[in-house]
């Protein structure tokens, strides 16, 4: 008589999450819109992802000033108080009051929360509380120690590997799929060695912010440690399945972090305005999952994630960051599940005033259509380095610049490894 056994029961895992987050607000015509997190986690509940047993809410604190200057300059902390105070940013001195990101009274107060939602995630993480922990509302991975950039202003992915550092860890490791280079928590660690930063993005040749490329390895006392593949446009999912596949679980099991830190932001998407990867949400979603594998395999089953870019608040970023939530749970949502009805009335009730002005700008064609399933029926197949490198593919080039500067660093062979 055969018998089967039942999968292994989740680990203890939290979601941070309060409404006070909505509060990172810039503008109305701002794409980088509260609604996004609104909607996931208006989501996340409707599949009832945070009832379960295993499942901690975490509220996120305010950081400290003394929390924040962890890894930001102190007279940067204080510029952005002070703008916050007088609605004024001191001639655009330290990244404030330009475009990408405006002052608003609330300016301080709402990016510092986010920061400190990643640190007490990353404080529940190294004290055993849980093993995994999601801030979508956290990804803020432009700002740098001492500006802000990019929609960020605190970084708070950069706040908790300090904080981790500072408990006691002794490697930790930073993936970021973000369609955008991830500059800023590069350029804060760039000559730590105790920190690896891998980031996966569309080629700054033709994206903000114009870094990121292959030969950017880390300082003089910290070569190898800060790792980038930088993607033509219009990569898709098998590019960009592939090229994470050939770097980063090599590296991952040479360094041997204790934790794993990951920012997911989804502007990698075929419908996002704001970039060129043309990802799907079913592609976003193996990304999730195999970040979370990787940690089990090379970080101890340790994995703080995070959010991040993505400006399609409909279709994209509530299913893209609900299935990272649900791999962080343990919980998986299968690309054909039926979106709650619930969650779909809400959202065909919004006004246009709660649409953030004039959708069309953020969603073009699809404006006016609510998904109402979590996949989009694609293809996530996905090539393996081990078949071989093709010289003539772009994306390969890509992948191997950035396996020829790095992998020797770490004793690796840059073509079979």
């Amino acid at each position: 008589m055969s018998t089967t056994s039942a999968p292994p029961a989740p680990t203890p895992a939290a979601v941070v999450w309060d409404s006070s987050l909505l509060r990172y607000r810039f503008s109305a015509e701002h794409p980088m819109a509260p609604l996004r997190l609104d909607l996931t986690h208006r989501l996340v509940e409707a599949f009832g992802l945070l009832d379960a047993p295993h499942v901690r809410i975490v509220e996120p604190p305010v950081a400290t000033d003394e929390q924040l200057a962890l890894v930001h300059d102190p007279e940067y902390v204080a510029a952005v108080r002070r703008a916050a105070e007088t609605s004024s940013a001191e001639d655009g001195r330290f990244g404030l009051g330009t475009e990408d990101c405006p002052v608003f009274p609330d300016l301080h107060e709402s990016a510092a929360r986010i920061a400190g939602g990643s640190l007490v995630a990353a404080e529940a993480i190294w004290s055993g509380e849980v093993d995994r922990a999601v801030n979508f509302a956290g990804g803020m991975h432009h700002a740098a120690r001492s500006s802000a950039s990019g929609f960020c202003i605190y970084n708070d992915c950069a706040v908790a590997i300090q904080r981790l550092l500072d408990l006691g860890a002794e490697r930790v490791a930073y993936v970021d799929v973000d369609a955008h280079h991830g500059d800023g928590t590069q350029s804060i660690f760039y000559d730590d060695p105790r920190v690896l930063t891998i980031s996966l993005h569309e080629t700054g040749i033709s994206l903000f912010p114009g870094t990121g490329f292959a030969n950017e390895i880390g300082g003089s006392a910290a070569q190898g440690t800060a790792v980038n593949v930088a993607l033509p446009p219009r990569t898709g999912d098998a590019g960009f399945l592939r090229a994470a596949h050939a770097v980063v679980p090599p590296l991952l099991e040479a360094f041997a972090p204790d934790v794993l830190v990951s920012q997911h932001g989804c502007d990698g998407h075929l419908t996002d305005p704001l970039a060129d990867l043309r990802l799907t949400v079913d592609g976003q979603r193996q990304l999730a999952f195999d970040v979370g594998d990787w940690a089990d395999r090379f970080a101890h089953g340790r994995w703080l994630a995070t959010g991040g870019g993505g400006y399609n608040p409909l279709r994209v970023v509530p299913r893209a960051w609900t299935h990272l939530t649900a791999a962080v749970l343990q919980t998986p949502i299968p690309v054909k599940s039926e979106i709650p009805a619930a969650w779909i009335e809400h959202v065909r009730a919004l006004t246009a005033d709660e649409l953030t002005g004039d959708m069309s700008v953020h969603v073009g064609d699809d404006a006016e259509r609510v998904p109402t399933v979590m996949g989009e029926d694609a293809d996530v197949w996905w090539r393996s380095w081990e078949v071989g490198y093709d010289p003539a593919d772009p994306v390969d080039q890509s992948i191997m610049a950035t396996r020829r500067e790095v992998f020797p660093l770490h004793g690796l062979d840059p073509w079979f490894d």
